[in-house]
Parts: C-alpha cells; sequence; structure tokens
C-alpha cells in the first residue's frame, strides 16, 4: 500500500514545494468551508451568507457600515423586497457597496456590487447631465420653444392663449403635459387633496391656541390611526407592498406596462404630443416622464445624434460601464429579475413591460457603483473650482460648477414627493441648508432623485461637504468632498429617501470620528 502511495506521489515530489503550498490552501480551503457549513452559513442568499460573505469595511467606516447594513435589511423585511444594494462613498472614494438578499429568487442568484437593475427616474438625472454639457457647448437654448428642435410637437394652447414650452420648463416639471393619468379632474383632485392635508398640518401647528381645533385633530387622529392599522392588516393579507398605499396607485396605470418598441424618441411623441395640456406651462407643477420624452427629442436634434446613442457615449466618458438601455432583447451581464406581490401575497415575476417610449425618463439600467461615478462626477463639478490653491492641479469637471449650482438651485412653484422639505430644481429634488432653534436639528443641503419602475424602486443621493475657506486652501485635500449613496432594488413601491438619507449622514459622522 505504501509503494502504491508512493508511486502516486512520486511525480509530484519534484515540485514538492509549490504542491505542499497547494495542498496547504486547499486544507486550508476545505477546513473553512466545513466549518461554515457546521455553522449553517452557506452562500444560499440568506441573511447569514450574504453578512458572511461581506468584504470587510474601511476601518474608519465600520460602525456606519453596520448601522446601515442593520437599516436596510429592516427596510427589505418591512417591505419583502427579495434584493437591495447599495454603495456609499465618502470623497470620492467608494468605501461601502453591497447586495443583500436575492437578484433571481428562482435561480437563487444573490444580489452583489455588480448587479444591474432598473434604476427607473435617476434616468432623468442622467439625461439631464447630457442637456446641461449641450448647453455649455452652445448646442442648446434653455429658454427656446421645444419646436425649435422638435417641430413634430404641435404648439400648445391653453384656455384660448398660445402658450410656450421651453426646455427649462420639461426640466422642472412645469410644462404642463400630461403624466400617465389622462384625467385633469382626477390629478387636480388628487392635488387639491395633497395641498388641503398640508395647509391643515400648518394650521394646526401654529394654532396652539386653538384648543378646540385641537380635540378635533386629536378624534381625526384616533380615527385615521384605526383606519391606517385596519388598512395595514388588510395590506398584509393582500400583499407586503401594498402598505405602501398612495404610491402603490400610480402603478395603476396602463402606460406603465406598455410592450410596445418604439424605433425612436420622436415616435415616442405619439403617446400624448396631441393631449392638451393640464394647465399654462411656468404656473404650476406636475412631475411628467412624457415631458422628458420630449426632453430626449430636443437632447437629439441639438446633439445631431441620436439620443440613445447619445447618451452611451456620454456613458463612456464618465467610465459608467454598467450603464445601458432598459432593453430586453440584449445580453446584459449581472441583470436582476423584477418583482411584485400578487392580490394574495405571493412573490411573482413583474409583468414584461418595454420602456422604449420613455429612455430619457425611467429606461436607463445601472449598477450602484456606475451611480456613485455619475454623483461623484457631479459632486466634483460642483466644487472644484473653489479648491483655489490647486486650480492648475486639477483636472475641469464633467460641467462647470455654474451649471451643477443651476440645476441644484430650487425653482418656484415646484414640490417634491419623497421629500416634503426639499423642492424640484432640474431633474433634481433639492434640499437647502437651515436651522431654526440653536442645539436643535440642522437640516442639511443636499440633491436626490428616487425612481420607481414596474418591479424595481431606487435612490441617488448626494450630500455635499460645507466647505470653508481653510480647507478649500489646503492643498492636503481635493474634491469630491462629501457622501453619495444610492440604493437599488428589485421591487417596485419601495420608498428609499429618508433610508439614503439616513446612511448618508452615518457615514457623515464617521467621517469626522
Amino acid at each position: 500500500m505504501q509503494g502504491a502511495v508512493a508511486r502516486a506521489l512520486g511525480p509530484l515530489r519534484r515540485g514538492a514545494g509549490a504542491w505542499g503550498l497547494g495542498l496547504g490552501l486547499g486544507l486550508g480551503l476545505g477546513l473553512a468551508l466545513g466549518a461554515r457549513r457546521a455553522a449553517g452559513c452557506e452562500q444560499d442568499g440568506t441573511r447569514e451568507s450574504v453578512a458572511e460573505v461581506k468584504p470587510p469595511p474601511p476601518r474608519a467606516f465600520s460602525r456606519a457600515v453596520e448601522r446601515s447594513r442593520d437599516l436596510l435589511w429592516r427596510i427589505k423585511d418591512e417591505v419583502g423586497a427579495p434584493g437591495i444594494v447599495v454603495g456609499v462613498s465618502v470623497d470620492g472614494r467608494e468605501v461601502w457597496c453591497e447586495g443583500l438578499g436575492y437578484a433571481d429568487v428562482e435561480n437563487r442568484v444573490t444580489c452583489k456590487p455588480e448587479t444591474v437593475i432598473r434604476i427607473a427616474s435617476i434616468s432623468k438625472c442622467l439625461t439631464m447631465a447630457a442637456v446641461a454639457k449641450l448647453w455649455e457647448e452652445g448646442k442648446l437654448d434653455l429658454d427656446a420653444p421645444v419646436q425649435k428642435y422638435v417641430p413634430e410637437f404641435p404648439e400648445k394652447v391653453y384656455e384660448g392663449e398660445k402658450v410656450t414650452i421651453t426646455t427649462r420648463l420639461l426640466a422642472s416639471h412645469l410644462s404642463g403635459i400630461r403624466h400617465y393619468e389622462k384625467d385633469l379632474a382626477k390629478v387636480k383632485e388628487e392635488k387639491e387633496k395633497s395641498n388641503k392635508a398640508l395647509k391643515l398640518t400648518q394650521d394646526l401647528t401654529k394654532s396652539n391656541q386653538e384648543k378646540e381645533l385641537k380635540e378635533r385633530q386629536n378624534k381625526a387622529t384616533e380615527k385615521a390611526e384605526f383606519a391606517r392599522v385596519k388598512s395595514e392588516h388588510e395590506g398584509e393579507v393582500k400583499g407586503r407592498n401594498t402598505k405602501l398605499g398612495k404610491r402603490d396607485k400610480e402603478f395603476e396605470h396602463e402606460e406603465y406596462y406598455l410592450k410596445e418598441k418604439f424605433e425612436s424618441v420622436i415616435d415616442s411623441l405619439k403617446i400624448f404630443k396631441n393631449d392638451p395640456l393640464f394647465f399654462k406651462p411656468g404656473s404650476q407643477f406636475l412631475y411628467s416622464t412624457h415631458g422628458f420624452t420630449l426632453l430626449s427629442a430636443v437632447v437629439e436634434r441639438a446633439s445631431g445624434h441620436k439620443f440613445t446613442d447619445y447618451m452611451l457615449k456620454m456613458f463612456r466618458e464618465l467610465d459608467m460601464q454598467s450603464t445601458v438601455l432598459d432593453d430586453n432583447e440584449l445580453m446584459i451581464y449581472n441583470r436582476a429579475r423584477y418583482y411584485v406581490y400578487n392580490k394574495k401575497g405571493r412573490l411573482v415575476n413583474a409583468p414584461y413591460v418595454n420602456n422604449s417610449y420613455k429612455w430619457a425618463g425611467g429606461g436607463f439600467l445601472s449598477s450602484v457603483g456606475d451611480l456613485l461615478k455619475f454623483g461623484n462626477a457631479l459632486l466634483y463639478s460642483y466644487q472644484v473650482g473653489q479648491f483655489k490653491n490647486t486650480v492648475n492641479k486639477l483636472l475641469p469637471g464633467y460641467l462647470k460648477a455654474d451649471t451643477v449650482t443651476m440645476m441644484w438651485t430650487p425653482v418656484s412653484n415646484t414640490e417634491v414627493s419623497w421629500d416634503k422639505e426639499g423642492n424640484y430644481a432640474m431633474a433634481w429634488a433639492v434640499v437647502e441648508k437651515k436651522q431654526e432653534y440653536g442645539f436643535c436639528r440642522q437640516q442639511r443641503h443636499y440633491a436626490s432623485h428616487t425612481g420607481g419602475a414596474v418591479g424595481a424602486s431606487s435612490v441617488l443621493l448626494i450630500l455635499p461637504e460645507e466647505l470653508d475657506s481653510e480647507l478649500t486652501n489646503s492643498e492636503l485635500v481635493a474634491p469630491p468632498r462629501g457622501v453619495v449613496v444610492t440604493i437599488i432594488c428589485n421591487m417596485q413601491s419601495v420608498s428609499l429617501n429618508s433610508t439614503a438619507l439616513k446612511i448618508a449622514m452615518e457615514f457623515d459622522k464617521d467621517k469626522w470620528a
């Protein structure tokens, strides 16, 4: 027996050193795997397995990573999302990227940093970057009538008066072009309810002396709380994501589920171009993905290139290698599947849709790594001019600082559904710096955008550092300075903006610890 073993090992003895190393590594891996199996921690997509294989976070941010991971697991469990991917960068350096749960439930494919998911309305931010670049190059006039670039879009009349729609109005959702809802009466009714609720809240906050009103408020609150609990209970029976209530109604519109493939952005205009305006352009705010389809036609004509080609070229310049069109026919590596809950509360695959009618407003796929690159490119552009002593040593930003400032300046008559403290700017929601009372809450300046698509949700949030002259005059630091957070999820109707802000604050706190 020993002779047989010796003959079998004979050829390996000539490379004994390498073989010994291989044997040692093999034994080590075997023991490690055995220990994991014994502990019940195989890579099966469960919380334990995903947490087990995570890369160690940078030492300076280990506390923020642990707290943020715990928060994301809670959100994931609360909404019943199959998978979530998060990415965080601090001062331009990626410090945490991780996937939780499944990118593909049926095939047991876990989420990872490379997972590619629909980013929905974050596509509007990407489109705005293209608009801004063309404006800087003098190829696009933000205040010219859109018919200058897209004569196929008919001139509009509101209440007998000829009106003008410009690129600037489109970017801030002030054009009067409808969203998915075609019935103006329903839109007005929802808006009136929202305004009344907001006004009531403001009045009740200021009317501390009106005791009778307070009593009525308390009674109304009790009824509302009872209704809420009852609704949530019914929602749990019907399916987890029905608990999101009002946002769920958004996905009742037929146009979300179009299956037709449109060959061009000009062709996509036929969906809404002949519909009447909901209000006089510039007078009111109405979030409109169709408005961004018209914006993509403007980009196409101003650039002289097909819109999708122009955007893909921009993605290459920004080094966003995983950002592509949401094309069902293409082979896209690491693409996740999308999920919803049916009426029986069962997880099912989201219905097939073709998003070629809205590339600009909700038609791109991306990864968290790419969205961090995009966020940092804008943050760098926004700050680079402030670093005076290093101005000759730093490369210019993708956009000029004044351009990003314009994009991130709140516009009058706008509002933001996902962050009541903010206003809409140009394809971004912006919250401005504010503090009302000493030693109380400090509201930081940040820009963000959320996204909701069939079977997917997303958010991108940029929290710039508040720079002082001492820092910008130092040659020891360079832009970008601040925290960028992005979260993408393969479940629709998941509100992620407040979660992203909490995570950004955790990392900002650790940065200065």
